[in-house]
């Protein structure tokens, strides 16, 4: 079932869920806060809130999206890359690869735009071996 199409107090469970665990995994990443808080597309002091207050955040379809991404993504990178120091650091190297021209595929996670985020995911999940 789509994102959108669940109940409010599904996606209010879902976002705290996702609100326990991507601080941890955008200090893995070695983002700033700021930089943590564009990837959601929420200003900085709406991060920290949600941050200190998970069961407290009221994340849309959107943020929702985002965030199954960013997991699918951090999942991914583990998968492909079972060390963990290689895992975390790969969205920060430069990438010479047609996708990414020379630049880190976390500059293109940064722009905010969701489409990107789906870029570097399919980037990775063709490249995830399957069973």
């Amino acid at each position: 079932m789509a994102i959108q199409h669940k109940t409010a107090d599904k996606r209010r469970k879902m976002g705290a869920a996702a609100m326990r665990t991507y601080p941890h995994i955008s200090h893995s990443w070695g983002l700033k806060e700021s930089e943590a808080a564009l990837l959601l597309g929420v200003p900085d002091s709406t991060y920290r809130r949600w941050k200190q207050a998970p069961e407290q955040a009221s994340l849309d379809a959107n943020h929702l999206e985002r965030m199954s991404l960013i997991l699918g993504i951090y999942k991914a990178l583990h998968l492909l890359l079972p060390n963990p120091e290689s895992a975390n650091s790969w969205l920060q190297r430069p990438n010479s690869t047609p996708l990414f021209a020379g630049h880190s595929p976390m500059e293109r996670l940064l722009s905010g735009r969701v489409s990107d985020f789906y870029v570097v995911r399919q980037h990775l999940d063709a490249a995830t071996p399957r069973p």
